[in-house]
């Protein structure tokens, strides 16, 4: 470094100008950018004009950013100097939905040849992929069909409410039809009912909120211990925690009952739902036993058990060593337990009448029916319809004449003491204990609340 130091030194006055004049011009030219790189680099700046809207475009996440298509103007021209965006958008086809409502005779060939769909689009449809095409194959009078085409006037979709719950799609995917099957989830709500008996049972299950069917079933469960068509009194009361159901927040209907209390005539009554969705009393007790205290609906019912009473065809006092219950002819009628059928027969007194032989010396007769179930020497089940109530023998109106004889004499079938029901298994037991000890307290708390509010209400009435 010193030799060259001292080479530049020793050079003549002339030389040494001519050296510092190049290395001038060189540096001026190093440190100057070019036209074309000048050029280059505003290529790849963006103008923005001011008073325009500008869109950010985000990428997905398999792309690249790059600079040209950071920005792109809402306007029909290019902002100056945007490289242009080649990137296409497809738009979403709009369908064209039609709905069809089944009509008695209608099919899914009758109802598409209707909307103008060949043959062959329901051939199609028919060999559709999945297991629940065969759905379509079972239309109700009054479902509907919802039904797609796209603008080539091709079946795209159908979509068809089977429940509340469940809705089959058949969709036009990959060249074919494809079906599945969606269902929503119901949300289970717990609720509770109570009642005071004024008038008729049906009439306090009406004002305490339950519906047609809870009601029934309210009575089943307790069938087994309380004739609902003779045995309710008024102020008897009920208390019942049940399952309401809610369908994307909507109340949809009821569910379950979970457990009930009875009082019928200062008894108390209870039953609660196990896991095996039969019922227990509180103490572990099968509700359920050999013999229903009444063939019939409790809803329908004319005279009381007595020993004697004045025959309206007859014109005499007779003993009436049973239960008349009183309904419209066609109503049905069921076995009272498990048995064998010994009598099915018609007389000019009984009209058509049913006999059948339980265990232990048990015998249920059933009279006047307008038509008959089964024949003699068939084994029925607890439950099973018999016959059909009407008014043929010596009947005066629609009626059924129910009897319970036990070795040969006559028992009133409201009050005869009923083999013992079976307990829960052992396995369970403590189980349901802890879910007895809890239901009952929601009975407790729904009774507690009901007096409060009657209190209140007392009060109210008052002022």
């Amino acid at each position: 470094m010193n030799s060259i130091k001292n080479f530049l030194i020793e050079l003549p006055k002339p030389h040494k100008v001519i050296i510092s004049s190049c290395t001038a011009i060189f540096m001026i030219l190093l440190f100057i950018p070019s036209e074309k790189a000048t050029a280059g680099r505003q290529s790849k700046e963006i103008s923005l004009e001011i008073g325009k809207r500008y869109q950010i475009k985000v990428p997905t996440s398999d792309q690249k950013l790059k600079p040209s298509t950071l920005l792109s103007s809402t306007s029909t021209k290019q902002a100056a100097n945007v490289e242009p965006d080649n990137t296409i958008i497809q738009p979403i086809e709009e369908y064209t939905w039609d709905t069809a409502t089944v009509k008695s005779g209608d099919s899914l060939a009758k109802i598409l040849k209707r909307l103008g769909y060949s043959a062959r689009t329901t051939h199609d449809i028919a060999k559709a992929k999945g297991e629940n095409t065969k759905l379509l194959q079972t239309l109700k009078i009054g479902d509907k069909l919802h039904i797609a085409k796209n603008s080539e006037g091709q079946l795209v979709t159908i979509t068809y409410p089977l429940s509340k719950t469940d809705t089959l799609f058949i969709d036009w995917k990959n060249d074919h039809y494809q079906s599945h099957k969606e269902t929503k989830t119901v949300e289970i709500r717990q609720a509770t009912a109570h009642g005071v008996i004024k008038s008729n049972f049906w009439n306090a299950g009406i004002e305490a909120g339950l519906g047609d069917r809870q009601i029934i079933n309210l009575a089943n469960i307790f069938g087994w211990d309380i004739d609902f068509a003779l045995d309710i009194r008024k102020n008897d009361s009920f208390h019942v925690v049940y399952e309401e159901e809610y369908l994307d927040g909507e109340f949809i209907g009821t569910g379950k009952i979970l457990a009930a209390e009875f009082v019928n005539q200062n008894t108390p009554f209870q039953a609660i739902r196990f896991t095996d969705d039969e019922f227990y009393s509180a103490n572990g007790k099968s509700m359920r036993k050999a013999f229903l205290r009444a063939p019939v609906n409790f809803r329908y019912i004319s005279s009381n058990f007595k020993r004697k009473r004045f025959h309206p065809i007859q014109k005499k006092w007779k003993a009436h060593n049973g239960t008349d219950y009183r309904a419209k002819t066609g109503t049905p009628v069921v076995a009272a337990g498990n048995g064998k059928v010994i009598k099915s027969t018609y007389n000019k007194y009984n009209g058509h009448y049913v006999f059948i032989q339980h265990g232990n010396g048990i015998v249920t007769k059933y009279l006047h029916f307008s038509k008959r179930k089964v024949k003699q020497g068939q084994r029925v089940k607890q439950g099973q319809v018999i016959g059909y109530v009407g008014s043929t023998g010596m009947s005066q109106a629609p009626h059924l004449h129910y009897e319970f004889l036990l070795n040969g004499v006559h028992r009133n079938p409201r009050t005869v003491k009923l083999p013992n029901a079976n307990p829960i298994k052992k396995q369970h037991k403590a189980a349901f204990m802890a879910l007895a000890k809890q239901r009952m307290a929601e009975i407790a708390g729904s009774k507690q609340a009901m007096l409060a509010m009657q209190d209140k209400n007392d009060v109210v009435a008052s002022d």
